[in-house]
């Protein structure tokens, strides 16, 4: 079990949906129930319980607050932020300038006279909404995107939604009407799902579904299953009423305020942390009264005003799922596939392969945010000694992940690198080398600029973003569904949590350089604007991904792995069609040998020449750097 030593920095930022480690989280989420399937598993005419569409994934993860800004008239008020970390209330707050210099203090921020940066970062809002996320959705298709992961967009008033007021609206700030939404939010009994209403931002959230997929773009929603935020009606009905509340057994509570008895209202929060009050478990998971309000919630966005399951989301991804014991998990999936059967549920679990297995087996989760794969990634392609692996490691690694799931699951886990909970890959690879991503606890801390004043928060120059265009290669080639955070794609770069979640670069808005460091000193200008050349290289992978059924559905083996030559390769089949890909992680070009089988191959990427020998071909691979082969 690693050792965690929360900070005050980490305690504020954890509220913020900082994940840790599972096995380190063991000790705030006990695992009572049995992972052992309930009864027979559904498997389809191929042997598999995971919706086939998903293979065939490329996801975009989007932070809708700091995505786009779509309508400038919803943007939040001070009062509208009221109740997230840090609680402190701001003497002056204003909607922060999108293009603004990161780590530079703002005058109104200057004013509140506050040293701790990450409390000023907590608070900012750019103003992101759901309109901006529809405004973008022919840059998302454009890009090859065709699915679409939304961090949570339900009622909060943080900038992460992690404390959800709500999971039956979304916040009113990514609608076109606050006011009158938080109107006639106040008419209804949260309890009775027959008086809950269709707000504006609400009906805003089914256009986007519905815009989505009229250009092929599946959606699904973050759930939050484990906790509420301090700010929602049921914790806020049990903190003014006490054991007289309807809500007294939706959260652990260990004390209720008694003046005769003398105690204080006390309760458990995630983690610890007192905004995010968590909902009460017994062996079996969520009990009844939370239960049976996130069944009706997850209802009402799959089967929005009984219209049918075309109108839904087409999947659900779940925060922090191993702090909820599997009986839930197990009785919720079946809610879900009745919905809709051909849902995807996808899962933040982050924990050794063997561990996450009992969560794949077919009566809880199709995938999970691979995690595992980046860190596989980055052992092999990134890290210096002595956390650095070689080719025939990374080849055991890789079979040892696919090999530990049923059937189909493997192609349909996300395979990722950066995310909301991470540092950013450009930023991770400009400091490789202070640690091992693998180690969650400690990699946590080194990789947070609030922990570790040495983090290097300049721009990736030309090197370090060719490792990421090599990752790139690898990541739309192999085996499972790629999955980008948002900004990657056009060079963004940031440290962990809350440095991860700047603003989306966007070409039509002017940013000011990077001068400022996070303990306010200068240094030189950092140049924020869209890489072209990155976005190109994503575009092109993903296009290329999107064309060749094999990178998608294939068979995989292994061709070589070449310690020495720091060369690994592998080919996709599927049907007549057969892929090979060869990734060079050396300093320098290597040659490559490899068999004909008396067919004609191009290479996909930079068209680099293939030669013909007998039956054998070869190329030369630059500098890390790969190749696509494909079979004419």
């Amino acid at each position: 079990m690693l050792n965690i030593k929360l900070t005050p920095v980490m305690a504020g930022l954890l509220a913020a949906g900082t994940l840790f480690y599972a096995t380190a989280a063991a000790a705030f989420c006990p695992q009572t129930s049995d992972a052992t399937p309930k009864g027979p598993i559904a498997l389809n005419e191929q042997g598999e319980f995971v919706p086939g569409w998903a293979k065939s994934a490329v996801w975009y993860q989007v932070f809708p607050e700091r995505f786009r800004d779509g309508d400038p008239a919803n943007n939040p008020t001070v009062a509208d932020i009221a109740g997230a970390d840090p609680v402190e209330e701001p003497k002056v707050w204003q909607v922060h300038p999108w293009g603004s210099d990161w780590y530079k203090l703002q005058p109104y921020e200057v004013s509140n006279g506050e040293p701790e940066l990450w409390k000023h970062l907590l608070r900012r809002r750019y103003g992101g909404d759901l309109q901006g996320v529809i405004n973008k959705l022919d840059y998302i298709k454009d890009m090859g995107f065709n699915a679409i992961y939304l961090n949570p967009v339900f009622d909060a008033p943080s900038l992460h939604k992690y404390d959800g007021a709500s999971f039956h609206h979304i916040d009113p700030n990514f609608g076109p009407d606050p006011d009158g939404d938080r109107a006639l939010m106040a008419k209804e009994n949260p309890l009775d799902p027959s008086t809950w209403v269709w707000t504006k931002a609400d009906e805003l959230a089914l256009e986007l579904i519905k815009q989505a997929k009229q250009r092929g773009i599946r959606v699904i929603f973050d759930g939050v299953f484990n906790h509420m935020g301090a700010n929602s009606f049921a914790f806020q009905h049990l903190k003014q009423h006490q054991q007289n509340s309807p809500y007294k057994d939706w959260f652990t509570v260990n004390s209720f305020k008694d003046e005769k008895a003398g105690t204080e209202f006390s309760y458990e929060g995630w983690f610890g942390v007192p905004s995010l009050p968590e909902f009460k478990e017994d062996k079996n998971g969520l009990v009844q009264g939370p239960r049976d309000y996130v069944f009706a919630a997850t209802e009402r966005w799959m089967n929005p005003k009984g219209k049918g399951a075309e109108y839904g989301i087409d999947g659900w991804r779940l925060d922090v799922a191993f702090c909820v014991a599997h009986g839930f998990w197990k009785d919720w999936r079946g809610h879900v596939k009745t919905l809709n059967p051909e849902a995807y549920i996808t899962a933040e679990i982050v924990m050794p392969p063997e561990l996450v297995k009992p969560y794949l087996q077919g009566d809880e989760f199709d995938g999970e945010m691979n995690y595992n794969f980046a860190f596989a990634a980055a052992e092999f392609m990134f890290n210096p000694p002595p956390h650095k692996i070689s080719a025939t490691e990374f080849d055991a690694k890789l079979l040892e992940m696919r090999g530990l799931y049923p059937k189909g699951v493997a192609y349909v886990t996300q395979n990722l690198f950066g995310s909301h909970d991470s540092n950013r890959i450009g930023s991770h690879i400009v400091n490789r080398g202070i640690g091992n991503f693998r180690d969650w606890g400690d990699y946590f801390q080194l990789s947070q600029v609030g922990s570790n004043p040495d983090y290097k928060v300049r721009k990736p120059n030309e090197e370090e973003l060719r490792l990421q265009k090599l990752f790139v290669i690898f990541q739309m080639t192999y085996v499972g569904a790629p999955m980008v955070y948002y900004g990657d794609e056009v060079g963004m770069w940031g440290a962990n949590d809350p440095d991860d979640r700047k603003p989306m670069i966007w070409e039509d808005i002017k940013y000011e350089d990077e001068v400022t460091n996070p303990d306010g000193s200068k240094r030189p200008a950092d140049k924020v604007t869209v890489n072209k050349t990155l976005q190109q290289h994503y575009r092109k992978l993903i296009r290329l991904r999107n064309s060749l059924p094999a990178l998608q559905l294939g068979d995989f083996s292994t061709l070589l792995a070449d310690n020495d030559k720091e060369l690994y390769g592998f080919e996709r089949r599927y049907q007549q069609q057969r892929v090979r890909v060869i990734l060079n992680n050396s300093d320098k070009p290597q040659q490559v040998t490899l068999s004909r089988d008396q067919l004609n191959w191009q290479e996909q990427i930079d068209q680099l020449p293939v030669t013909v020998s007998g039956d054998k071909i070869r190329l030369t691979i630059p500098a890390k750097w790969g190749a696509v082969l494909l079979a004419q």
